[in-house]
């Protein structure tokens, strides 16, 4: 007849398994005996175990010669969900008593328990169908998550200690030469089961005993060099080195993300030779985008866009247009470089924005108004093109290049139009040139100030304006030109340009040139206007996002790029149709 027994534990003597059982296999056992008057149930459940019932089979794990010690003389899938701590308790408590001599008495012991128990049954069917339940599936996980990180953090500081004390021994010792060996050796084997647990989520019997051999040999090397002032010495100076190590990964980070910023996507630069080999096969009479008769109409919403990015372009146009209460009444002025005009109006030809208007100019069609001021286009000294663009800097030009206008409102390329943006017209300026956003309010991520950015140190500066007066932000404005051209702001723009290639008084970039040249000449507008920070900040509150008109991708984080921050990209992305056949072809999805 054949019985199963819920044992834990095996020991190799002499080649015979020999069962180990636990405080949990006693008190099974006793409780056995204690009823063994109940012959007529135990009957009954030893049939029940003939017919369906198999013994487990018993398993011989060998002690290996290399390292006896070290071994560990159980199973590690042995353990249930439940009894998890206990099981690893009884189980330490057991090998212990092994370790310690206590073998032979123990054995002894176990063996007059099996005797005891012969022909008794202790475990149901039920119990080693949810074994092999958990083993088979919940088992693949014998420890917790946060067990395992705990143990790959012990493996890591055992590395550490390791190295540090392979750091004392003479380059030129003989004698140490087993030990550093032996050292050397371990650090590979745990490194390896550090590697193994971070692939697999879960750590194997072999690294819980590399572990424990690792820990015996700094055992032996503690004792060798008991010197605790060296060793903290040592530690402290890799600690400086890790320190290091992480200061420059994180400059080499911000350099590539840098980089990837200023980088045009494959995507983008196939979709631009896609259209403009498009726009050269057109007639030139087919070239011409529509209703070019609105561009000079007072009484119609004007919008200005200075840039080079066809898909950004278009989010801008289909975001406003979508949302806009009158979209026939809505002009898009969009001006872009010589290299991407081509491609920029194929674009708009191909989709034009519904009842709206969109015309696209070439800047070289703008080169002769700075001759006005002699001086040639500004072009920054910066190796960061959202700086040394001519674009940047054509908003100052506002008040010349849309002469017959009374008032525009200048979007950045990288915003997101959310709300109706046709009552910023009815906004009474106050005398005020510029309407914006402030972001002078401590504590938000949109904070500016403008010693950030301007040299406060030059006397001139220092005179004429606050350091602590408030800033506001390029993205969202509206300009009443006809203001413009009355206090010529274009002029003043030209003298804080001079004053800043002989004196050095700005930061890269047009923000800080433009709070000089607006200084005390712009009117600030309510925040849910322009939400600012979805290019660089990922705390952005949710509530301010829903309830902005206009929401910016403000940093190097751009949506379109494959480093902006994904949980602002929907907002981005549904405002394009990704099932064009252009798109589709130069693989953007």
């Amino acid at each position: 007849m054949r019985r199963c027994a819920l044992v834990s534990l095996f020991r190799a003597s002499d080649g015979v398994a020999v069962p180990v059982f636990t405080k949990l296999d006693k008190l099974l056992l006793r409780l056995t005996v204690k009823h063994r008057a109940d012959t007529q149930t135990l009957s009954a459940l030893e049939q029940e175990v003939n017919e369906g019932l198999q013994e487990p089979p018993l398993v011989v794990y060998k002690d290996d010669t290399s390292n006896s010690a070290n071994n560990f003389n159980y199973r590690d899938d042995t353990k249930l969900d439940g009894f998890t701590d206990d099981s690893d308790l009884l189980v330490n408590n057991a090998t212990r008593d092994d370790l310690n001599g206590g073998g032979q008495k123990r054995q002894q012991e176990e063996k007059l328990l099996v005797s005891e128990s012969k022909g008794f049954f202790f475990c149901s069917l039920k119990v080693e169908s949810q074994v092999d339940r958990v083993r088979h599936g919940q088992g693949v996980r014998t420890m917790s998550r946060r067990t395992l990180d705990e143990k790959v953090k012990e493996m890591k500081d055992q590395v550490i200690r390791a190295k540090a004390y392979l750091n004392f021994i003479p380059a030129n010792s003989t004698s140490g030469s087993h030990f550093v060996k032996e050292l050397k050796l371990r650090i590979k084997e745990v490194e390896r089961a550090m590697s193994q647990s971070a692939k697999d989520s879960r750590l194997s019997r072999s690294s819980l005993q590399k572990m424990k051999a690792m820990e015996s040999i700094l055992s032996k090397a503690s004792s060798i060099y008991p010197d605790c002032a060296a060793m903290v010495k040592k530690l402290s100076a890799m600690t400086y080195t890790a320190e290091e190590q992480v200061r420059s990964q994180r400059n080499q980070e911000t350099f590539l993300r840098k980089l990837g910023a200023r980088t045009i996507p494959k995507g983008l630069h196939c979709l631009s030779m896609r259209l403009t080999a498009e726009y050269f096969a057109l007639k030139p009479k087919e070239r011409e985008l529509p209703n070019k008769h609105k561009l000079r109409w007072h009484d119609h919403y004007h919008f200005a866009v200075f840039s080079d990015n066809i898909l950004a372009c278009s989010v801008v146009v289909n975001s406003t247009v979508s949302t806009a209460s009158d979209p026939e009444s809505v002009v898009f002025h969009i001006v872009t470089d010589s290299i991407n005009f081509p491609a920029m109006t194929m674009w708009f030809l191909l989709n034009p924005p519904g009842k709206a208007t969109v015309n696209v100019e070439s800047i070289d069609n703008y080169k002769s108004l700075p001759a006005k001021y002699n001086v040639a286009l500004q072009k920054e000294v910066s190796v960061d093109p959202r700086y040394n663009s001519e674009l940047n800097h054509l908003r100052f030009y506002l008040g010349d290049v849309f002469r017959r206008l009374r008032k525009i409102v200048l979007l950045d390329h990288d915003v997101v139009v959310q709300r109706d943006l046709t009552s910023l017209w009815a906004i009474d300026m106050k005398g005020k040139t510029n309407g914006a956003v402030p972001t002078c309010t401590l504590g938000e991520p949109s904070f500016r100030r403008m010693d950030m950015f301007v040299n406060f140190k030059d006397r001139i500066i220092a005179k004429k304006f606050d350091p602590r007066a408030c800033t506001w932000a390029f993205g969202m404005n509206i300009f009443d030109l006809k203001e413009w051209r009355r206090r010529n702001f274009t002029a003043e723009y030209h003298k804080y340009l001079h004053l800043d290639n002989k004196r050095g008084l700005f930061k890269a970039g047009s923000l800080p040139i433009g709070w000089i040249t607006f200084y005390k000449q712009w009117l600030p507008l309510n925040k849910r206007w322009h939400v600012l920070g979805l290019g660089y900040d990922s705390g952005v509150r949710q509530e301010d996002i829903d309830q902005a008109a206009v929401i910016h991708y403000d940093g190097i984080l751009k949506p379109w790029l494959d480093i902006g921050i994904e949980k602002y990209k929907h907002l981005w992305r549904k405002h394009i149709k990704y099932e064009h056949p252009y798109l589709q072809q130069c693989n953007i999805h």
